[in-house]
C-alpha cells in the first residue's frame, strides 16, 4: 500500500511539476495569486474527481465564502451582498486569470462592517434587557434574510446579545437563590443579588466578552483571511481535500504523529457553535467523560475568565482560543445533545498514546469465556512499519484470548475514525485464510486489488464485530470485508461514517520553482477511493449493520453525507473472494438477534432518547422570555434525568483483564483505574451483551457444525 501511494504521488508530483509557475507575471509580493494558481493547478491534475470550474462552481463559492465569513448575518448588509453579486458568476474566471477581486472587495467591506459591529453591540448594550417579553430568536440562521439597513441589523444584534445575555442571567440569578453554604462553593463569583442587578452584570459580562472577541479578531492578518478564502475554493472539490497555510501544517504534523495538545477533540463548523465530531483516545474530553460527540461549544474562556461567544466566529479562530499549552485550564459553555446548557472547566494535556492503543477483556457469563478486543483507531509508525502498529497489536491481544480460552471475540470499532490501510489488510487476514480485502481506485480509474497472501488464521472462531455511525474509513474496510466474506457478523448503527477516499498531502514548496515568497505550506488532497471487495463503495453508504441497534446519534445528521462536497457512491467489478463456509446458520442467528433487539426495553428507551435528541436538534425558536426559558430549561433537564436511566443498566456480565495485565497493575495503579473504568461501562454496554449473545448462537451452530462433520467421518 505504501509504494502504491508514493507511486501515485510521485506521478502526480512531476505531472503538477512540469507546469512552470516562475513565467507567471506576477509581484514580488503578490504571494497571494501565486497560491491561488498552484492550489488550483495541483487540484484540477492530482485530485481524484477534479470539478469543472465553471459558473455552478462560481456560485457555490460566491454563497459558501459569504456564509463562512457571516454565518448568522450580523455584518453584511443587503446592499452588501448585492455588491458583491456582480461576481457571482465571474469567480470561476478569476481563479482562472488569478485574479482576486471578489475576495479583496469582500474583505475590505468586512473589515468596514466589523468596525460598524463594534459600534452597534455597544450601543445595543447601553439599554436593560426585558426578559419579561414574549419574543423569539429563530437560530436557523440559513433563512434569515440579510438586514436592508443599520436599524434592522441594530435590532439583529439586539436579539442576539439578548440570547447570548440570557444565560448568564440565568446563573446569576440561580446563585442569587442558592442557599448561602451552596452559593460559597460555587467555583464561580456570582455576586447579584437582584434581578436588576443580575441584568446589568450581565450585559457588562457580554460586553467584556464581545471586546476580547473583536480584539482577537483584530490581531488577524489579511492572510488569515486569504486562506479562508483558499479553503473554500478547496473546499467545493470534496470535504477532505484542504489548504495548510506554514503554521497550520506543523500542526497537522504533530498530529499526524500523535502529539495532540489541547482538549482532545475533533470540531466542525456550525452557526451555532464548534460541533465535537470526535473525540481522541486519551485526551482530557475523553478522560473526563462530560462531553460527547454532537455536543457544541459555544462560549471559551481562559481559567476562570469571562468566557469568548464564539457563535458565528471562524472555526481556526474558536480552535485558537480552545488550544493552549499543557497544563492551562479553559472552561468551555457547551450546549449538550439534549439541548441543556453546561460549564465544563478542562485542564489542556497532551493525549496519552496509550489509550490509542488496542486493548483486551475476558467476558464472563456463567461457565462460558469470550473475548473483546477495543481497537480506537488503526496506528502505525510510518516512519518504522515494525515498530507498533494495529495488527501486530491486535494479532498478540487474540494470541492472548486464545491463551485464555475464550469461546467467541468481539471487534469494538466503534468510534474508530481509520488511519493505516495496510494494517486493515494485514487484520483482516487473521480472520481468513486468504483472499482480497479492498479494492482502491486512483484517477486515472484504475483499480488494484490487496489482498491477504498469508494462509494462517489465527482466529478461526465465532467473530462479532460492533460499529457506529463515526466508524470509518479503515474500520468500514474491515467491517465490510467481514460482512462480505459472511466472516462476521456485524452489529451497530443504520450505516457507518461513509468515508471512502485515501488522501495525501503535498508540501507546495516541492512543486513551484524560483519561490521568492517564502514557505507556501501544503494542500492535503483527496488521490483515490476504496472499494469493498463486492464491489460498492463505502463513500456515503458507509456499511450497513447486519444487525441494526439504534443509539442516541440514530437521528442525527452524522457521517460523510452531512459534510460539504462529499463524492459520490458508486461502484465497479466485484473481487473474485469466496464466502467463509465455517458457519452452518449465519442467516439465523442474525434473525434471531434482530427479534432480541426487537423486544429489548433497553433498545426501546435507547430509541426513545435518539428521538428526542432529534426533536430537540431540530427546535430552532428560541423564546426570550425569562419564565419561559426557564419552563423549558425545566422540562428539558427532567426529560434528560430520565434518559440517564440508561446509564443504570446492568448487563450482568464480568469483564477482567488478562493475566498478563493483572500481573502489571501492582506496579501501575493508574491502569488498574483505567481498565476498571472502561469494564464498568462495558458491563453497562447492551450492543456487547447482544455481541455476546450472537456469539453464544455462533458457537452453538459451530459445534453443530462440528457433529455433522464427525457423523460424516463415521
Amino acid at each position: 500500500m505504501k509504494r502504491n501511494l508514493a507511486y501515485v504521488l510521485t506521478i502526480m508530483l512531476v505531472a503538477v511539476a512540469s507546469c512552470s509557475f516562475t513565467n507567471k507575471s506576477f509581484d514580488n509580493d503578490d504571494k497571494d495569486k501565486l497560491l491561488l494558481d498552484l492550489i488550483t493547478y495541483v487540484l484540477e491534475k492530482g485530485h481524484y474527481e477534479p470539478k469543472e470550474i465553471d459558473d455552478d462552481f462560481s456560485v457555490s463559492v460566491f454563497e459558501d465564502f459569504i456564509d463562512v465569513l457571516d454565518p448568522t448575518k450580523r455584518y453584511f448588509l443587503a446592499t452588501d451582498i448585492a455588491d458583491f453579486e456582480q461576481y457571482k458568476f465571474q469567480i470561476d474566471d478569476q481563479i482562472k486569470n488569478t485574479d482576486i477581486t471578489f475576495f479583496n472587495l469582500v474583505y475590505e467591506r468586512l473589515m468596514q462592517r466589523m468596525g460598524d459591529a463594534k459600534e452597534i453591540y455597544k450601543e445595543v448594550l447601553k439599554k436593560p434587557f426585558d426578559y419579561s417579553e414574549n419574543e423569539i430568536i429563530s437560530i436557523k440562521y440559513e433563512d434569515e434574510p440579510f438586514a436592508s439597513n443599520r436599524q434592522e441589523l441594530m435590532e439583529r444584534w439586539r436579539k442576539q446579545l439578548k440570547y447570548a445575555t440570557l444565560g448568564t442571567y440565568d446563573s446569576k440569578i440561580a446563585h442569587a437563590e442558592k442557599p448561602a453554604d451552596e452559593a460559597i462553593s460555587d467555583d464561580h463569583d456570582h455576586s447579584a443579588h437582584s434581578p436588576e442587578e443580575a441584568e446589568i452584570e450581565s450585559r457588562e459580562s457580554t460586553e467584556a466578552t464581545l471586546d476580547e472577541f473583536f480584539d482577537f479578531v483584530d490581531d488577524l492578518e489579511r492572510k488569515d483571511w486569504f486562506v479562508q478564502y483558499i479553503n473554500t475554493i478547496v473546499d467545493e472539490f470534496d470535504p477532505h481535500t484542504f489548504y495548510f497555510a506554514p503554521d497550520d501544517k506543523e500542526k497537522f504534523d504533530m498530529n499526524m504523529s500523535g502529539k495532540f495538545e489541547g482538549i482532545g477533540a475533533r470540531l466542525q463548523k456550525k452557526p451555532e457553535g464548534a460541533k465535537i465530531v470526535e473525540i481522541i483516545s486519551g485526551g482530557p474530553v475523553w478522560r473526563d467523560q462530560r462531553l460527547e460527540v454532537g455536543d457544541e461549544i459555544i462560549k471559551v474562556g481562559q481559567n476562570g475568565e469571562e468566557p469568548i461567544n464564539i457563535v458565528g466566529m471562524r472555526l481556526d479562530d474558536a480552535i485558537k482560543l480552545i488550544k493552549g499549552p499543557q497544563g492551562t485550564v479553559v472552561d468551555l459553555t457547551v450546549r449538550k445533545v439534549d439541548g441543556s446548557l453546561e460549564e465544563i472547566s478542562l485542564t489542556r494535556d497532551v493525549v496519552e498514546l496509550e489509550e490509542s492503543y488496542a486493548k483486551s477483556a475476558n467476558i464472563i457469563r456463567g461457565d462460558e469465556k469470550f473475548g473483546i478486543i477495543n481497537l480506537p483507531k488503526f496506528y502505525v509508525d510510518f516512519e518504522d512499519y515494525n515498530e507498533r502498529n494495529a495488527a501486530t497489536d491486535v494479532a498478540k491481544e487474540v494470541e492472548r484470548l486464545k491463551e485464555e480460552g475464550v469461546e467467541g471475540l468481539i471487534l469494538d470499532l466503534r468510534d474508530n475514525g481509520g488511519g493505516s490501510l495496510k494494517t486493515v489488510v494485514e487484520m483482516a487476514g487473521l480472520f481468513i485464510k486468504d483472499g482480497p480485502i479492498v479494492q482502491v481506485r486512483s484517477g486515472n480509474k484504475q483499480k488494484e486489488v490487496y489482498d491477504d497472501k498469508d494462509e494462517r488464521i489465527q482466529w478461526d472462531g465465532p467473530l462479532v464485530i460492533l460499529v457506529n455511525e463515526l466508524s470509518a474509513s479503515a474500520s468500514e474496510i474491515l467491517a465490510a470485508a467481514m460482512q462480505d466474506y459472511k466472516r462476521a457478523i456485524v452489529i451497530g448503527s443504520k450505516q457507518t461514517f461513509g468515508k471512502g477516499t485515501v488522501q495525501n498531502v503535498i508540501p507546495l514548496d516541492n512543486i513551484v520553482r524560483s519561490n521568492e515568497h517564502g514557505d507556501l505550506g501544503a494542500i492535503k488532497l483527496t488521490t483515490q477511493k476504496f472499494y469493498r471487495i463486492n464491489g460498492g463503495s463505502t463513500q456515503l453508504e458507509g456499511v450497513k449493520s447486519d444487525v441494526v441497534v439504534p443509539d442516541k446519534y440514530s437521528y442525527i445528521d452524522l457521517g460523510e453525507r452531512d459534510q460539504a462536497n462529499p463524492l459520490k457512491w458508486d461502484k465497479i467489478t466485484p473481487a473474485d473472494y469466496e464466502i467463509w463456509d465455517g458457519y452452518l446458520d449465519y442467516e439465523q442467528t442474525v434473525a434471531k438477534s434482530k427479534k432480541r433487539m426487537e423486544s429489548n426495553p433497553q433498545i426501546k428507551l435507547i430509541e426513545e432518547n435518539a428521538k428526542w435528541l432529534k426533536s430537540e436538534q431540530d427546535e430552532t425558536e428560541i423564546s426570550l422570555n425569562y419564565n419561559t426559558y426557564k419552563e423549558e430549561k425545566e422540562k428539558d433537564k427532567e426529560q434528560s434525568n430520565y434518559f440517564k436511566s440508561l446509564m443504570d443498566y446492568d448487563s450482568k456480565l464480568t469483564f477482567k483483564s488478562l493475566k498478563y495485565e493483572q500481573e502489571l497493575f501492582a506496579q501501575d495503579s493508574v491502569l488498574r483505574e483505567k481498565r476498571d473504568r472502561w469494564h464498568k461501562s462495558l458491563a453497562k454496554d447492551v450492543y456487547v451483551e447482544e455481541a455476546v449473545n450472537v456469539l453464544e448462537d455462533l458457537k452453538m451452530n459451530n459445534l453443530k457444525n462440528l457433529k455433522l462433520a464427525s457423523s460424516v467421518k463415521n
